[in-house]
């Protein structure tokens, strides 16, 4: 059975919100994966007793006696070597689970991956992959946060990975690879996206050219990828934009009359709309290019996002992602001889 570790203290409501969902995805596991709730052992075991029969369910519990708070900087958290960080990822690295999921502290996270499970021998930066919404379906954005200066190379690995990681997740064979930038002629960006616009086009990924921002929730691809001061910056805004729906919608149902009445009728629609913005219906971004299957969840992430974080981490296991990966890099490494 395959077994994934959950950061039972990691998040803005950890652990309440944490176990619970934890809780949840674990009654949806039918025998397909078991929940292992790594942290504070009294308190965890006082959140799973307050679920119905949790007991019958494929959980386990793994005490760790620290944790990181959302604020700690990744050189403190790494000292902590009894946090439910730490102890989560050697627990992977000794295989004593399959992949770990975290809503705590991205920084932190990320350090102890990269310490403890390593990189994928080829890679030089490991990218954060996150899902949003377009008008087709999804999109996945990368890198997300994990790297500010990324070189052309790095953005070409980061197509390989997205590339993979979408086929699998989405069971589509050849997905769309868009490189973000100012315009989309061949001749637009800085030195890196031009170099990597060069590299992508030799490769054999499906490389659709560059694409804009204007384009990314248009689903004119099905990766866009892009250095991860920019990623970011996308990412941060397009999680606002359902803040902003919901804020604009209540104002204008609340103001006129007729609206209230129709948004009763329009109830369903409006949910349909909801669970496309809404973060949680994608549960977290999964961090490529480490020997392992991390997914990074929202801080804030509620429990119906852990839940959706760990099927996610489910499924990357599953489709064995990560080998998929390590054996394309692998070919590519010996293909390029002077990386950019």
């Amino acid at each position: 059975m395959i077994k994934i570790a959950l950061d039972a203290m990691g998040g803005d409501n950890a652990p309440h919100d944490v176990v619970h969902g934890g809780v949840e995805a674990a009654r949806q596991s039918k025998g397909k994966f078991e929940v292992v709730l790594v942290g504070e052992e009294k308190a965890i075991k006082h959140e799973v007793s307050r679920h119905f029969r949790a007991h019958d369910l494929p959980i386990s519990i793994v005490p760790a006696s620290q944790f990181v708070v959302m604020d700690e900087l990744p050189s403190q958290s790494l000292k902590k070597k009894d946090s439910s960080i730490a102890v989560a990822m050697r627990l992977h690295r000794d295989r004593r689970v399959d992949a770990v999921v975290s809503a705590g502290n991205t920084g932190a996270v990320m350090a102890a991956a990269l310490f403890t499970l390593k990189r994928i021998p080829g890679v030089r930066r490991p990218a954060i992959g996150s899902l949003l919404p377009t008008e087709a379906g999804r999109v996945l954005l990368l890198d997300a946060g994990a790297n500010v200066d990324s070189r052309a190379m790095d953005l070409l690995e980061f197509g390989i990975m997205g590339s993979i990681c979408y086929s699998h997740l989405f069971n589509q064979e050849s997905p769309r690879v868009g490189l973000l930038s100012v315009g989309h002629e061949a001749s637009k960006g800085n030195e890196s996206t031009l170099r990597a616009h060069a590299l992508l086009q030799k490769s054999n990924l499906c490389f659709i050219g560059n694409v804009e921002g204007g384009d990314i929730l248009g689903g004119a691809a099905d990766v866009v990828i892009c250095d991860g001061f920019v990623g970011n910056i996308v990412l941060k805004f397009a999680e606002s934009l359902h803040g902003l729906f919901k804020s604009n919608l209540r104002r204008l149902v609340r103001k006129y009359l007729f609206s209230q009445l129709g948004a009763v009728l329009m109830k369903p629609t409006f949910e349909g709309i909801r669970k496309v913005f809404d973060y949680q219906e994608y549960g977290g971004a999964p961090l490529l290019g480490i020997q392992g299957t991390v997914i990074i969840g929202h801080g804030k992430s509620t429990p119906r996002a852990i839940k959706n974080a760990i099927l996610a981490a489910y499924k990357m296991v599953d489709e064995n992602v990560n080998h998929h990966i390590q054996t394309r890099l692998a070919v590519l490494s010996e293909t390029v001889i002077n990386p950019v």
